[in-house]
C-alpha cells in the first residue's frame, strides 16, 4: 500500500483538537477539542465526470456544523452508525447524545455524574447498547433510548479503554496500569488477560487503544487476528480471540496515542510520536500493519502533537487530529488484482464465506466468472493467464514426488481469463513476491527464488518454442538461494531446503521479462540474472530500498519505485568508464518523481510509460512528460498509444456488480494530435506528423482516415507501414472496383457500418452483394428478408440455407418449436428428426420416417430414437424400411418383444432363430411362464423341446397329487408332442430320400 497527505482543514481560533471520529456509513466527521469545541464535518465529491470518481474527485465541505453544549475540552466522540447518533463527552464528565434531524445535529440526551471524567465509550455491533467507562472505575451500560441497563464500580482501578466483542457477549476494559480485564455483558468478571507483549518490559505502562474488528466485511484469512490491544510504550498485540495464547506481537517503537482497524480488518493504523534520529524533537507518525504484524508503511505528519486517528468507511482515507488541524491522508491499497486478456481479475472478502471471492470480469463483454479460493495470497497476471498463489489445504492432493519430500505449504494455480485452472504446482517457498512471463513464473521468499516453467495449450512463436525446449531439458523447476552467486544453468535441482538458509539481506521485490530476472534486496542491492538459463550477470547498489520494479518492453531500462514512493530509472545497457578506468555496465538516469504509487511500461515502445502520482496520471516519452490526467485508477495496460485503467476503489464498493463505466481508456498526446490533424488540417500534414512520431497505431489511424476519403495510395502506404496485410489486400481489391459508390459501400462495411453498406448496395440494385454481406455477418434473418422482398426469383438453394441457418439459431437456444418451422421449409430432415425427438413429438417423427424413401441414411437414426423411448413397432418399421432386419430383431429382443423377434427371424430366414428361441424360452422360464414357452416351441416346430417341458409339468403336477384326470391330460399332451416330433422326423427323412432319388435320376439321364 501507499499513503500520502492530501488535505488539511484548520479549526477556527486555533483550538487544540483532542479527538476525531469518522462515521463509517454516512461519512460525517466529528472532532472535539479545547473550550468545548465540537464540530461535525462532511466531505462530499461533486462531479459528473466518470473519470473523476473516488479520491481523484474534488471534495468540498458539504457540512460544517458547530455543536454547542460542552464547556470543557471534548475528549471522547463515538458514533452509533445504525441509529445515526453521536455521543460525546468532555473533561467535566458531561455526556451528550446528538441526533440528526432534517440535515442538522441536535442535542437529544444529556448525562453528568459530576464525579469523574469519561475516558472511553463504545457502542456494541448492533448499536443497541453503549458502555461508558470513567477514570474512577465506574462502568455504565445503557440502551440506545437512554435507559440505564446496569452499572458497576471497579474500585481501585483507573479505567482508560473499553471495547465490545463482535457478538456483544464480552466487554474488555483497559487500565491505566497496563492491565486488561474481561467481563461478560452483564458485568460479571471473567478473567484478567495476560499481555504477552509486555514480556521484558519495565516501568509504568497504560492501555491507550483497544479495537476489536467485528468481521462485517469478512476476514483476510479464516483464522485471522482481529483484537488489537496497544500500550502507550508502543507495544501491541493482536489476538484471534480473547483466550488466544499465540498472539501477534508488535513493537511499534513509538509513543502511541490511538489505534484503529480499517473497514475490513486488513490494516491496523497505530498513531503516535517518536524522537527523530539525530534530533531531540518529537515527530508525529502513523504506522500501518497487517493483522499478522507485518509493517506496511510509515506516514510522517508535521505538527507538535497528534491526538487521534480515524479511518474513513471505505478504507481509502484516514483523518488525523494534530494540533488545531485535521489532516487527511489518501490510501492506495495493495489490492489482490491483475489484468489479462481484457479481463480484470480481483479478489475480495465476504462476511458469509471463509474463502476469498475471486472475480474474473471480462470487460469487453461485461461478463463475470466467480471462483472461491481459500487463503489467497496474491494474484499475478501476464498475457492471457494469471497465477493464484494460496496456502495449501491439508486435504489437497499433491504429486508423489512432492509427498516424498517436505509437505508443500503453498500452491500456485495457473488459470485462464475465465478462471479455469490449467496447471498447478505445490511449493514450499513463501510466495511473498511473484513475477510472471509468457513461459515462466518466478516466486521469491525473503531468502530464495523459485522458477517454474508452466505449460499451456497455446501457440508460441518459433523463438519462444526454442526457449521452452531448452528450459525443458534442464527441468521445469529450479530454485536458487539469493546469496548463492555460483547459481548457473547446470544447477537444476529443486531442493526446497535452500529456503531454510537465512540471509542478512532479504529479498524485497522482483520483476522479470523473457530475457532477464531482476531481484531487489533490502540493502538497496539489485541482482540481474539471465533467463531462461539462470545465471548471475550483474550486481548494482543503490542508496534506497526498492518497493516495486518494472522492466520495459526490450529489457533495456528498469523502473524503480522505492519505499518512499520515489520513482527513478536505471539504464541496464549503457556502458560507461568509471574514475578507475573500469568499464561499468548500467547508468542511473537523471529522473526523479515523488509520491508515485504505480507505473506501467508500454508493451510496444521501450521509451513510453505511464505513472500514477497521487491522483494524477502522467505519460512520459523519453522521460518527457505530457500534461497530467486527473484520475485514481489502477493501470491495466498500455499499448497502441492507449492506457486502460480500472477504478478499483469504485469496483470494490460493489464487487459483485462491476460497472463498465469504471474501465477508462486514455489516449496519449500523439494519438490525440494525429486525430486532430486528420480532422482539422488534412491527410498530408497528418502524414508528415506521423513520419516524425512513427507508431503502428498512428499509421493505422492514417490508413483508416485515407480509406474514408478513398485516398487509396495513402491508405496502402499507411497499411504497409503498420504491417497490416489484410488492409493492403483490401485496398488492392478496392482499386479493382470501377464504381465510386461501390468503393464507399465496401469501406462502410470495412468499418462496421453494415446498415449503411447494405443501403448502398440496394441503391445500386446489387441485392446479391447485400445478401453476401449479411451471410458473412451470420445475420440470416436479414438474409431471408432480403431474399423474400427482392424482385425476381430467389435462389432456392440459398433460401434453404437461410431457413436451415435460422433453424440452427433456434436449436442452439433449445427453442425446438421455432426450429421445426424453419427446418421444414429448409427440408433439413436430419435436424428435423432431432427437433421432433427433443420435443417428444413421436407422431411427427413417425410421419417423417414414413415419408422418407427406402434405404435413406436417416432411417437407422430415427429407428434408434424410437428404441430409446421403447417404441418397438415404429423402430422395427424404420429398420425394415432400410433393410436392417437383424437390427429390427435385436430391437425386439432389447424391448422384450420376443414373439415379434421370432416372427421376424422366421419371415427373414435368419440362421440365429434357434439361439433366439433359446433366449426367449429361458426368458419365459425365468418368469415361470412355462406354458408360454411350450407354445413358443410348438409354433416354432421344436416339438421335442416342447414335449420335455410338458413332461416336466406333468411330473410336478403328479407330485402335488392333483386330479388324476388333469395329470393324464398333461401326459397325453406330452405324448402328442412326441408324436408330432416323430412325424416331423419322418417327413424330413422322406424329403431327403426323395431328394436323393431325384439326384440319381438326374445323373442317369446325364449319362444317357
Amino acid at each position: 500500500m501507499f499513503i500520502y497527505l492530501s488535505k488539511k482543514i484548520a479549526i477556527p481560533n486555533n483550538n487544540q483538537l483532542r479527538c476525531v471520529s469518522w462515521n463509517k456509513d454516512q461519512g460525517f466527521i466529528a472532532c472535539g477539542g479545547e473550550d468545548g469545541l465540537l464540530k461535525v464535518l462532511k466531505l462530499e465529491t461533486q462531479t459528473d465526470d466518470t473519470r473523476l470518481k473516488g479520491l481523484a474527485a474534488p471534495s468540498n465541505l458539504s457540512m460544517n456544523q458547530t455543536l454547542e453544549g460542552h464547556s470543557g475540552a471534548v475528549q471522547v466522540v463515538t458514533w452509533n452508525e445504525q441509529y445515526q447518533k453521536l455521543t460525546t463527552s468532555d473533561q467535566n464528565g458531561l455526556i451528550i447524545v446528538w441526533m440528526l434531524y432534517k440535515g442538522s445535529w441536535y442535542e437529544e440526551m444529556i448525562n453528568n455524574r459530576n464525579k469523574s471524567v469519561v475516558r472511553s465509550m463504545s457502542w456494541n455491533a448492533d448499536g443497541q447498547k453503549i458502555c461508558i467507562v470513567y477514570e474512577d472505575g465506574a462502568v455504565i451500560v445503557g440502551s440506545v433510548d437512554g435507559n440505564r441497563i446496569w452499572g458497576k464500580e471497579l474500585k481501585g482501578l483507573q479505567l482508560t479503554q473499553v471495547a465490545w466483542s463482535p457478538d456483544s457477549k464480552i466487554l474488555i476494559f483497559g487500565m491505566a496500569n497496563g492491565e486488561i480485564h474481561i467481563y461478560d455483558s452483564q458485568g460479571n468478571f471473567i478473567v484478567k488477560l495476560v499481555l504477552q507483549c509486555l514480556a521484558n518490559v519495565t516501568g509504568a505502562v497504560s492501555i491507550v487503544g483497544i479495537h476489536w474488528y467485528s468481521g462485517t466485511e469478512g476476514y483476510v484469512e479464516p483464522d485471522c487476528p482481529c483484537l488489537a490491544i496497544c500500550l502507550d510504550n508502543g507495544r501491541c498485540q493482536i489476538m484471534r480471540h480473547e483466550h488466544d495464547e499465540n498472539a501477534v506481537l508488535i513493537d511499534t517503537g513509538i509513543n502511541v496515542v490511538g489505534i484503529q482497524w480499517n473497514y475490513c480488518g486488513s490494516v491496523l493504523a497505530v498513531a503516535g510520536s517518536q524522537v527523530s534520529v539525530g534530533q531531540d524533537k518529537q515527530i508525529n507518525v502513523v504506522q500501518f500493519y497487517t493483522p499478522f504484524g507485518e509493517h506496511l508503511r510509515t506516514l510522517k505528519v508535521s505538527g507538535k502533537q497528534m491526538y487521534a486517528v480515524s479511518w474513513e468507511g471505505g478504507g481509502l482515507r484516514i483523518a488525523l487530529a494534530v494540533d488545531s488541524f485535521i489532516y487527511f491522508a489518501n490510501i492506495r491499497p495493495d489490492y489482490k488484482w491483475g489484468y489479462c486478456s481484457n479481463t480484470v481479475v480481483y479478489a475480495y472478502t465476504r462476511p458469509d464465506r471463509l474463502e476469498y471471492c475471486v472475480v474474473f470480469w471480462d470487460t469487453k463483454n461485461n461478463e463475470k466468472y466467480v471462483k472461491y479460493v481459500r487463503s489467497l495470497i496474491s494474484i499475478t497476471t501476464c498475457g492471457d493467464f494469471c497465477i493464484l498463489a494460496t496456502k495449501a489445504d491439508d486435504s489437497s492432493p499433491q504429486d508423489e514426488s512432492e509427498m516424498e519430500s517436505i509437505v508443500a505449504m503453498y500452491v500456485l494455480v495457473l488459470c485462464n481469463s475465465i478462471g479455469t485452472p490449467l496447471d498447478s504446482k505445490y511449493i514450499d517457498i513463501d510466495p511473498l513476491f511473484i513475477a510472471m512471463t509468457k513461459t515462466h513464473v518466478i516466486v521469491a521468499s525473503k531468502e530464495a527464488f523459485y522458477i517454474w516453467q508452466y505449460r499451456v495449450a497455446k501457440k508460441l512463436t518459433a523463438m519462444e518454442i526454442n526457449q521452452v525446449a531448452r528450459t525443458r531439458k534442464e527441468g521445469r523447476e529450479r530454485i536458487y538461494h539469493v546469496d548463492d552467486e555460483s547459481s548457473v544453468a547446470g544447477d537444476s535441482t529443486v531442493d526446497f531446503s535452500k529456503t531454510l538458509s537465512t540471509t542478512k539481506d532479504a529479498i524485497c521485490c522482483i520483476t522479470a521479462s523473457d530475457k532477464i530476472l531482476i531481484v531487489g534486496r533490502e540493502s538497496g542491492k539489485i541482482q540481474k540474472y539471465s533467463l531462461p538459463n539462470v545465471s548471475l550477470l550483474q550486481k548494482y547498489l543503490f542508496n534506497y530500498r526498492s518497493y516495486q520494479l518494472s522492466l520495459n518492453s526490450n529489457s533495456s531500462r528498469l523502473a524503480i519505485i522505492d519505499i518512499a514512493g520515489v520513482l527513478t530509472f536505471f539504464d541496464l545497457e549503457t556502458r560507461t568508464v568509471d574514475s578507475t578506468g573500469q568499464q561499468v555496465v548500467g547508468e542511473q538516469l537523471k529522473f526523479e518523481r515523488k509520491d508515485v504509487w504505480d507505473m506501467k511500461w508500454a508493451n510496444d515502445n521501450p521509451d513510453l510509460f505511464a505513472m500514477m502520482e497521487k491522483t494524477r496520471m502522467y505519460v512520459f516519452r523519453n522521460l518527457d512528460p505530457e500534461e497530467p490526467i486527473q484520475t485514481s485508477g489502477y493501470i491495466c495496460s498500455f499499448e497502441n498509444l492507449e492506457i486502460k485503467s480500472v477504478l478499483l476503489d469504485e469496483v470494490l464498493k460493489e464487487p459483485s456488480q462491476p460497472n463498465k463505466d469504471y474501465i477508462i481508456n486514455f489516449e496519449i498526446r500523439s494519438l490525440r494530435d494525429s486525430r486532430s490533424l486528420i480532422e482539422t488540417v488534412g491527410i498530408e500534414d497528418a502524414c508528415a506528423f506521423i513520419e516524425e512520431n512513427p507508431h503502428p497505431r498512428l499509421w493505422r489511424l492514417l490508413a483508416e482516415a485515407a480509406l474514408q476519403r478513398l485516398d487509396l495510395k495513402t491508405a496502402e502506404q499507411a497499411f504497409v507501414r503498420c504491417k497490416d496485410y489484410q488492409g493492403i489486400e483490401f485496398v488492392k481489391r478496392l482499386g479493382n472496383l470501377q464504381s465510386e459508390s461501390m468503393k464507399q459501400a465496401e469501406v462502410a462495411a470495412y468499418f462496421g457500418r453494415f446498415e449503411e453498406a447494405e443501403r448502398m448496395y440496394l441503391n445500386m440494385d446489387r441485392r446479391d452483394l447485400a445478401i453476401d454481406l449479411r451471410i458473412k455477418l451470420g445475420d440470416w434473418f436479414r438474409v431471408l428478408q432480403l431474399l423474400k422482398t427482392g424482385s425476381g426469383d430467389a435462389d432456392d438453394a440459398l433460401l434453404e440455407q437461410a431457413y436451415n441457418a435460422i433453424g440452427d439459431y433456434f436449436a442452439d437456444r433449445q427453442k425446438w418449436m421455432n426450429a421445426v418451422q424453419y427446418y421444414v421449409q429448409g427440408r433439413n430432415q436430419e435436424r428435423l428428426a432431432e427437433c421432433y425427438y427433443m420435443l417428444e413429438d413421436y407422431e411427427g417423427l413417425e410421419k417423417l420416417a414414413n415419408a422418407l424413401p427406402e434405404n435413406n441414411k436417416l432411417l437407422p437414426d430415427i429407428a434408434h430414437m424410437f428404441v430409446t423411448v421403447g417404441m418397438c413397432e415404429q423402430a422395427v418399421a424404420a429398420f425394415l424400411k432400410c433393410n436392417q432386419a437383424k437390427a429390427a430383431v435385436e430391437t425386439c429382443i432389447h424391448l422384450n418383444q420376443w414373439n415379434k423377434a421370432v416372427e421376424l427371424a422366421k419371415n427373414h430366414n435368419m440362421k440365429e432363430i434357434g439361439s433366439l428361441l433359446a433366449k426367449y424360452a429361458s426368458h419365459l422360464l425365468e418368469k415361470n411362464k412355462t406354458l408360454e414357452a411350450i407354445e413358443l416351441y410348438r409354433k416354432a416346430h421344436h416339438f421335442l423341446d416342447a414335449a420335455k417341458l410338458m413332461f416336466k409339468i406333468a411330473e410336478e403336477e403328479a407330485k402335488k397329487r392333483t386330479k388324476p384326470l388333469r395329470v393324464k391330460k398333461l401326459y397325453v399332451l406330452a405324448a402328442l408332442l412326441v408324436e408330432d416330433y416323430h412325424e416331423q422326423i419322418k417327413n424330413t427323412q422322406r424329403a431327403k430320400l426323395k431328394g436323393r432319388r431325384s439326384e440319381v435320376l438326374h445323373i442317369k439321364k446325364a449319362d444317357v
